[in-house]
């Protein structure tokens, strides 16, 4: 299948590209949000960028969508109606953010042509999706290896934004752990984060946005991997650290607790746990490697490329025709 998608999220797309399909990626001069492309990653010559202007003529045979105002801009590209005259699926990577979360109403809910992918069971339970398909494929990771060494005695933790989102993303969280060992905090907008926190640079150390070839190996050298977020999806790079091999200290919120099995670390919404955990872990570097291979061995079982893809083609092979029953957020099945 040829199948359009816009570079939204890098590493989910990271494993959707490696496939057996051609994923057509919207690319523009400035590489914006609209045009990213491949936007420099290393991958497979399927993933292929092509200028807005010649998706019209370009065979699409299915549209992934993953922002709403997509919709509308793959009909005025394609110039088709998307669920009836080209299959289009809405990939739902977030859990609800506005209102009454219980309650909270997927703004493609009804919409009966256009099937809703969530990445996480916890997303398809609390989004309210009515009668629309609706169905489940979690993350896939690939796979780099086990490179934990943790010959670090620090915590490794990633999150973008750490000081607007801040409760969001468990940045509050940060001191506690940093009186058992220095935090490192990987990713975005991470620089002014001890001066936010209130500690010594040397407590909470905001590493910033490290490309992809050089944030494995680093965040292997650390002993642990810390997961504080209260609302999240599912972090991929928590699914990448267990990978990695490490162990891993997590808030049991939203779907952490179907990731983390507790032999991996510890999971639990008693922070005091948590940090007891991670003191144990930095002072006994032979139990965080033992922790870790538990670790690993649960996100190979889980979230495996093979796994990820033969869902995928499972559900575009739906699209084209197979019969796959697909079920509303009621329960019933939505045909």
């Amino acid at each position: 299948m040829r199948i359009l998608l816009w570079h939204v999220h890098g590493g989910w797309t990271d494993a959707f590209v490696r496939g057996e399909h051609e994923y057509l990626l919207p690319t523009l001069p400035e590489r914006d949000a609209w045009g990213l492309g491949r936007g420099g990653r290393d991958w497979p010559e399927s993933a292929i960028e092509v200028h807005p202007s010649e998706l019209k003529d370009a065979g699409v045979d299915v549209v992934v969508l993953q922002r709403v105002e997509e919709l509308d801009e793959a009909e005025r590209l394609l110039g088709r109606r998307l669920g009836r005259e080209v299959p289009a699926v809405f990939l739902e990577h977030n859990t609800p953010k506005d209102g009454s979360v219980p309650t909270s109403v997927h703004p493609l809910a009804d919409r009966g042509d256009i099937p809703i992918v969530h990445v996480t069971h916890f997303n398809a339970l609390f989004w309210d999706t009515g009668r629309a398909p609706t169905t489940v494929i979690e993350h896939g990771i690939v796979d780099l290896g086990p490179l934990y060494t943790g010959e670090l005695p620090r915590l490794a933790v990633a999150i973008n934004e750490p000081v607007r989102r801040w409760r969001v993303t468990g940045t509050d969280l940060l001191p506690r752990f940093a009186e058992v060992a220095p935090v490192d905090v990987f990713g975005m907008a991470t620089d002014h984060l001890a001066e936010a926190l209130e500690v010594p640079d040397a407590a909470v150390t905001g590493v910033g946005d490290v490309k992809t070839a050089r944030l494995h190996p680093e965040l292997a050298r650390r002993r642990l991997y810390l997961h504080p977020h209260r609302w999240t999806s599912l972090g991929l790079s928590l699914l990448e650290a267990m990978h990695l091999g490490m162990p891993v200290v997590a808030l049991g919120a939203t779907e952490a607790w179907r990731a983390v099995p507790p032999e991996a670390g510890a999971i639990s919404t008693d922070v005091g746990e948590l940090v007891a955990m991670a003191r144990r872990l930095v002072d006994d570097p032979d139990e965080a490697r033992a922790r870790g291979s538990i670790a690993r061995e649960a996100a190979l079982s889980r979230y495996s490329l093979a796994r990820f893809l033969r869902d995928w083609d499972h559900l575009l092979g739906d699209l084209a025709g197979t019969a796959v029953p697909l079920v509303g957020s009621n329960g019933r099945e939505a045909r």
